[in-house]
């Protein structure tokens, strides 16, 4: 009989079948989820025309999700550490992709508004979980490059959505591109069998059987048997689990990410509902327009694939803190007329910046909090960078009606990454008379501080 330390097996296993099976499953729900949620960006050019509506509406209808997702985000990252992640992960799959579709027939703003804002409780409420769970089973060594690379799927559904676009908003109107969020549906018989439950919940569930039937797949070679023990280390009992993200030295940490949220949301948000319509009113064509919103989401998968190799290697504050600069940097530039080629070349770094940065962020707030809390954290950090989300379509709107020089409305969206830049420097640092805080290296390990 043996001691088997859960976390441990994990954070040592070899990469195998079993970790690209639930790199597969949480991608797969991440690109439906990106999918769902550019969509709005790429019918608002159509929208606008067809419905009359005047920029401060449009962008209330481009926060409307964005509300639903702040309040998903708290909800169901609190409910998962509760209920578990795969019932709360199945149960926003089935709200988005239902109201999605829904929602290609709705026929007034009202309408729309409502329906968007159910979906965004589902589209919220996923992205802290499945971060959750990928990050529980990633070996340490590579845990920022698989949460990174998991989270580009929000990428890849954002193309899909602007690629998809380009051919179907024009020649078939802009409700097809509603009903394809019925995809996922077809999809939940395999995630039901396949994704596999946290194993930090089963031990706390006393489903000793079932949490080592996963671990032989984490790792095979261990060859667990019913005669082992396994153990986890203490987990708080506390019954308010949001003060614990301000204990044991977290508040600066704490407060220092929801601003850097709230910061990289409003930027990524912003440029996802208003890129193409800011583009045209610059004088592109429609496709061309919605070419700018592709090319940002290519962009996002270069940022969150490297970044969190960049990460593994160095540090993800680092790497963020560079991101950060580079993003702002880019944003100014693109309010300046310039070659088409150079364009191209900074939407797609303010892609790998931006949305790049979000996706290293969640994988940074994973890594920082305990496991028992996780979910909580990234939930939280989430539903507060919600408000930015919130804030971003309607800036774009409010700039867009002001009819702003073009550079201007640009230099507006710069700024918040300015902000974050400062905040993600603070992380780890002593500050509000608490004690000094351990810096998280890339591996989840604590180390001195900085």
């Amino acid at each position: 009989m043996r001691n088997i330390d859960v976390n441990d097996v994990i954070d040592n296993a070899t990469f195998n079948k079993f970790h690209w099976k639930v790199l597969f499953w949480c991608t797969l729900i991440i690109i439906f989820d990106g999918y769902d949620l550019v969509i709005y960006g790429v019918v608002l050019p159509i929208l606008m025309d067809q419905w009359n509506l005047n920029p401060y509406v449009a962008g209330l209808l481009g926060s409307s999700a964005l509300f639903g997702m702040m309040f998903g985000a708290m909800g169901f990252g609190m409910l998962s550490d509760r209920l578990g992640r795969k019932k709360v992960i199945i149960t926003c799959v089935v709200l988005f992709s239902v109201t999605t579709v829904i929602n290609g027939f709705a026929t007034t703003p009202w309408q729309f508004g409502i329906l968007r804002f159910i979906a965004g409780l589902g589209i919220g409420g996923v992205m802290p979980n499945v971060v959750s769970l990928m990050s529980e089973y990633s070996p340490a060594r590579r845990r920022s490059t698989l949460v990174a690379l998991m989270f580009s799927g929000y990428a890849v559904g954002g193309m899909m959505s602007a690629g998809l676009g380009i051919w179907i908003v024009p020649n078939y109107g802009w409700e097809i591109m509603f009903y394809l969020a019925a995809v996922p549906m077809l999809m939940l018989p395999f995630m039901l069998k396949f994704l596999p439950e946290s194993v930090a919940f089963l031990m706390a569930q006393k489903r000793e059987g079932e949490a080592r039937d996963i671990l032989t797949q984490v790792a095979p070679l261990k060859h667990i048997n019913e005669q082992d023990v396994l153990r986890v280390p203490p987990t708080t009992d506390s019954k308010a689990p949001v003060l614990e993200l301000f204990r044991d030295g977290r508040a600066m940490s704490t407060l220092m990410f929801w601003v850097a949220f709230f910061c990289c949301l409003l930027m990524v948000y912003a440029l996802g509902s208003w890129l193409p319509k800011l583009m045209s009113n610059a004088g592109y064509a429609l496709s061309s327009s919605l070419m700018f919103l592709m090319v940002l989401n290519v962009g996002a998968i270069i940022g969150a694939v490297g970044g969190g190799w960049l990460a593994d290697r160095l540090s993800l504050r680092s790497v963020l803190v560079s991101f950060f600069i580079l993003g702002s940097g880019s944003l100014v530039l693109l309010g300046y007329e310039s070659p088409m080629w150079f364009l191209y070349t900074l939407v797609g770094i303010a892609g790998a910046t931006t949305i790049g940065s979000q996706i290293l962020l969640y994988a940074y707030v994973a890594q920082y909090y305990p496991t028992s809390i996780r979910s909580t954290g990234l939930g939280w950090a989430s539903g507060i960078g919600r408000n930015g989300a919130i804030v971003g379509p309607l800036l774009g709107g409010a700039l867009l009606a002001m009819a702003l020089p073009h550079q201007m409305n640009f230099l507006a969206l710069a700024v918040p990454g300015a902000i974050a830049t400062v905040a993600i420097a603070l992380v780890g640092r002593r500050g509000f008379g608490f004690r000094r805080e351990p810096v998280v290296s890339s591996d989840g390990m604590a180390v001195s501080g900085s």
